[in-house]
This record gives structure tokens, sequence and C-alpha cells, in this order.
């Protein structure tokens, strides 16, 4: 690694007198690493973080049914559509301000501001005394778990070698149901009237997420800096020395004759990123890019949140379910939309990105379709609607994630977790917020048709999605990242 002052050129032509021009080899030394032990605590520290949105979707679901049955709270299916929509709107909102202090002030720093405000708010849940203030409280929490996203998939994309991205990322996401599977244990147990009363076993189940919060924050110690971002943002020395210590705990230290075959890039330093050249960026240098992010983004974020946040109103006002026995039903639900990153995720970095995505994206569509109708025909039990869903999300849960990763590694470094904020934003403001509302109501009219008639936009949207998917998605797989997008402060 060398650096020298001088004046460099940046991307937009401007001169850039006086600025710290570095000639790194860091990324490729990223790149070439082989899995170690430091991935794979990688992988748990970032996987226990979708294991707690898990956790609180699920319980936002299974708990629905006690809410509406709490003597205090006495929700109506509309009501806990409108507090689910406030959980995304906090999220969105939380994705976007921390997805702006993440390319400032980096990505380790905002683990710890977002999971604290999660915490906190996550806790306070269980005081909620009305409508308004639970609410309120769901929008902190999905404000701090918004904020984990940008972050956390920003990480994934710079720490892990370009070969086993696609996997990582996906099986990271998907880990979101092991939390899913845990909520639904929590309320299996805490709704049973035989353990808890039916008025504290909600509010008891809330601080379960908060428990596993404490956990999260001693594993986040074992995540460093990004040591792209820090090359960036003029700390080199720290960079070097956290990718020595990679090396080292993955005993792959290079030989001298290695090193100097390795490419090198040459980057100009900056303290941040000014939102005009954000702007510049997302709409006129990778406007294909954008586009197709934000059509993968709207479409599985209306899909997945639409169904999940009202799955247990589904089995409760259509199939007679009682509400402590939910849980259940949601354990076959939860290991499909697991198994399905686990099992598809590895095509996505052999067979390619473009294949896959239209693959998973057109057929959970269909299947949604074909569902959708045998249960408006009253054909489906509980268990084969249940067996129909676990299939279905097998397919969408490897969609949904790979709409993540789509976003995050085809779009520079010094935009990357803005990007991730404002294309989940935009794209649950459209499809996710709407959803659970929308489904509240169709549900209440009581009609089969009308729910159909929800799962059908969502179908469309989804093979919409493949159709975007398998036309202008970019074939990113095992290349390095600034191969596929390149960093903003490379100099010629």
């Amino acid at each position: 690694m060398s650096s020298a002052s001088a004046e460099a050129t940046a991307p937009d032509g401007l001169s850039l007198q006086g600025a710290r021009v570095i000639e790194t080899d860091i990324p490729a030394r990223l790149d070439n690493l082989h899995w170690s032990g430091f991935h794979t605590r990688v992988v748990i520290a970032l996987g226990v973080t979708w294991i707690l949105d898990g956790l609180e979707v699920t319980l936002a679901g299974a708990l629905s049914g006690a809410l509406k049955e709490d003597p205090v709270l006495k929700f109506s299916n509309l009501d806990i559509g409108l507090a689910n929509s406030a959980y995304l709107a906090g999220a969105v909102l939380g994705a976007l301000g921390f997805g702006w202090l993440t390319d400032r002030i980096g990505r380790k720093k905002l683990f710890f501001i977002t999971l604290a405000l999660y915490l906190s708010a996550a806790a306070a849940t269980a005081f909620s005394w009305n409508l308004a203030s639970y609410a309120l409280f769901r929008f902190l929490t999905g404000a701090g778990i918004g904020g984990e996203y940008t972050a956390i998939n920003s990480t994934i994309q710079e720490l892990v070698p370009a070969r086993y991205r696609g996997w990582t990322d996906l099986v990271i996401n998907g880990s979101f149901w092991l939390g899913a599977a845990m909520g639904a244990v929590c309320a299996i147990v805490l709704l049973d009237p035989a353990v808890v009363s039916q008025s504290y076993g909600w509010r008891i189940a809330y601080f379960t997420g908060a428990a596993i919060g404490l956990v999260v924050l001693f594993m986040r110690m074992w995540i460093p800096e990004s040591p792209r971002w820090l090359m960036i943002h003029g700390q080199p020395e720290r960079a070097e020395k956290i990718v020595g210590d990679i090396e080292a705990a993955a005993h792959q230290q290079a030989k001298p004759s290695e090193i100097a075959s390795l490419p090198k890039i040459k980057l100009t330093q900056r303290d941040h990123t000014p939102l005009a050249e954000v702007a510049k960026t997302l709409l006129v240098s990778y406007r294909q890019r954008s586009l197709v992010g934000l059509v993968l983004m709207a479409a599985q974020a209306f899909f997945y949140n639409a169904i999940f946040f009202t799955y247990a109103l589904v089995l409760t006002d259509f199939f007679n379910i009682p509400s402590n026995h939910v849980g259940w039903y949601l354990l076959p639900f939860a290991a499909g939309n697991f198994l399905g990153p686990l099992l598809l995720g590895r095509l996505f970095d052999t067979v390619g990105r473009r294949v896959m995505i239209a693959f998973t994206y057109g057929m959970s569509g269909i299947l949604l379709a074909i569902s959708g109708y045998l249960f408006s025909i009253d054909v489906l039990s509980a268990q084969t609607q249940t067996i129909a869903w676990m299939v279905i999300f097998f397919f969408a849960s490897p969609a949904a994630s790979a709409a993540y990763l789509t976003v995050s590694e085809t779009f520079p470094i010094e935009v990357r977790a803005l990007a991730i904020a404002l294309f989940y934003a935009i794209g649950t403001g459209i499809g996710g917020v709407a959803g659970p509302a929308l489904f509240g109501v169709l549900i209440d009219s009581g009609s089969r048709l009308s729910v159909f008639a929800g799962y059908l936009l969502g179908a469309v949207l989804m093979i919409v999605a493949a159709f975007v998917g398998w036309r202008y998605a970019i074939a990113a797989e095992r290349k390095p990242l600034e191969s596929v997008a390149r960093p903003l402060a490379a100099t010629e």
C-alpha cells in the first residue's frame, strides 16, 4: 500500500487539489481469503440480528389474536394492521436516517446505536396501554431494525470473499426465520392460559426480543469496521491492521510474491459523499440498476409483509384456529423460509444471479396464485394451507434476500448503505406499509374472494419482478465488488 498527496481526478471530472491518493490491495486481499472462523463469527453475529427481526415480526403476527382478546386493548383486525404498518413505517424511516449515517460514520458504530434503540423500544412495547402507545413503540422498534438492515448488508458485502458473497448474504437474511420459529414457540407457551394469563402472556413475549438483544451486544464485538470503508475515509493504517488480523486468524498470510501479484486500486480519500453525488449516482450513472432494485424490493415487500403480518388472522378468522395454537402453524412455515436460502443460496453463486432471481420470484408468484385460488374456493384446510405457504416461501425467501443482495452489491461503496436504505424504504413504502393494512381490511370483509384478490396482486408483482430480474439484473456472481461497481473515490 502506498499513499501520496496529489491532484486527483474524481469520477465527475472535478479536480481534488491536495487530496490524499492511496493505492491499495486490501479489496483483493479480502476477496482472496478462504472461508475461516472469522467469517463464521461474522455470519453468527449478523445472523442473530435477523433472528431478532424474525422474532419481532412473528410475535406481531402470532400475538394478534391475543391483542384482540386483551381486556384492556381489545384491538380490531384493522387496529392490528395499522400497528403493523407503524412498525414498517418506523423501519422505513430508520433505514433512511441510519443509512445516511452508516455511510458517514461507519458500519460498526451504527450497530450499537440501532441495537440500543431496538432494545429500549421492544421492552417498552410490553407496557402498551392503548393503540397509540402500542403503535408508537412498534414504530420505534421498527426504526432500530430498519437501521440494522443497512449496516448489516453493507458489512456482509465488504467482509465476505466474492465467491461466497451470494450464499452468505442469503443465509444471513434467511436466519430471520430462526427468529420466526422462536417467536412461534414463545407464542405457543405464553399464550397458553394454563401457563400464563393472556393479559400478560403477550407482554412477556415482547421481553424475549429485548433479552436476545443483550446477547447481540456482546457478539457485535467480533465484527470489525469495514476495511474498504476505512480506506476511503482516511484511515488506511487501521484498515491495514484489520485485514492483517483477519489473515492471521485465517492462517492465510500471503507471501510477498503473492501480494505483489494482487490487483490494486487507487482511491482518493474523502470524509463523506455529498448527497448531490449520491443522487447523481443513483438517478443518472446507475439509473437502470436503481430501477431493478426498486422493483425487486417493492414486489417482495408487498408479498411478504401483506401475507406474513396477517397469516394469523387468516387462520383464526377463516379456519377457526384458536389464537394460542397459531404458533404451531408457523413452525413449518418458518422451516420452508429458512431452508430456501440455505439450499438454494449456493446456486446464486454458481448458476448466477439473473437466473436464480427470475426463478425464485417467478415460482413464488405462480404458486401464490394457485394456492390463493384454492383458498378462494374453500378446498384447503388449515393444515394444507400451511403446507402451501411453506412451499411458496421456500422460493420467496431466497427471492426476498436476493433483493437486498442485488441492491447492496451493485452500487459503489460510498453510497451502498444509503442505497440499501433508499430502496428498502421506497420498496417497503410502496409494498410493505400498505400491505398489512390492506389485508386487514380484506380479511375483515369475511370474503375469501376479496382475500384472493390481494393474493393475486402479490403474485402479479412477483412475476413482473421475475421478468425485470431476468432481463436487467447484473451478473455479479463471484466478482469483486470493485468490478461490479467502481468506487466513486477511484482515480484514473
